[in-house]
């Protein structure tokens, strides 16, 4: 088997003006705080000798290195990003952005913001718009059933609130994990 993998699949370049200030942040620390220290201590290091058997400096590398990708990864990505900092026009739709309630066939109710790649992970709510889950909520309207596929076979929920205020009130009955 060669080494050749095929190339990822394209993300979506969407992004709410929260996530967008988030990995900003991020840069910024690392670019700003993060890597001024690391290179102090490599120098600090360096300056000791011998720096092939000197493990703090050959760690302060890697640090280094590490820091430097993800500066280069950061800085590409938020070049490329569209903020979307408006609501649809048609807000009785699930589109990027929303607060969404959709419930199963047992009457759990989950609740999730529908958001980019990028910030999916920031909250346990929020939801990736290219999951399976993302695919099949965009664009449905309030009591439209949606089908998705998952390890435990074809789940099937109805979506129950939408909302792009704020977020809307928990739910009062237990919740599962995402779908």
């Amino acid at each position: 088997m060669g080494r050749y993998r095929p190339p990822p699949p394209p993300r979506s370049n969407y992004i709410t003006p929260e996530g967008a200030a988030k990995l900003e942040r991020e840069l910024d620390q690392l670019w700003r705080v993060e890597r001024p220290a690391v290179t102090r201590a490599v120098a600090e290091a360096a300056a000791q000798g011998d720096r092939s058997e000197n493990a703090e400096y050959i760690y302060g590398k890697r640090q280094l290195a590490a820091i430097d990708r993800r500066v280069r990864h950061l800085r590409k990505r938020l070049e490329s990003l569209r903020l979307v900092d408006q609501h649809p026009a048609e807000a009785t739709q699930v589109y990027f952005g929303a607060w969404f309630e959709i419930e199963d066939g047992d009457g759990v109710l989950q609740r999730f913001r529908l958001v980019g790649p990028d910030e999916f992970d920031h909250a346990p709510e929020y939801l990736s718009m290219d999951s399976p889950l993302g695919l099949a909520v965009r664009g449905k309207s309030l009591d439209q059933e949606i089908e998705v596929a998952t390890p435990q076979g074809a789940m099937r929920y109805t979506i129950v609130d939408i909302s792009y205020a704020a977020p809307p009130a928990k739910c009062d009955r237990q919740k599962k994990g995402p779908a």
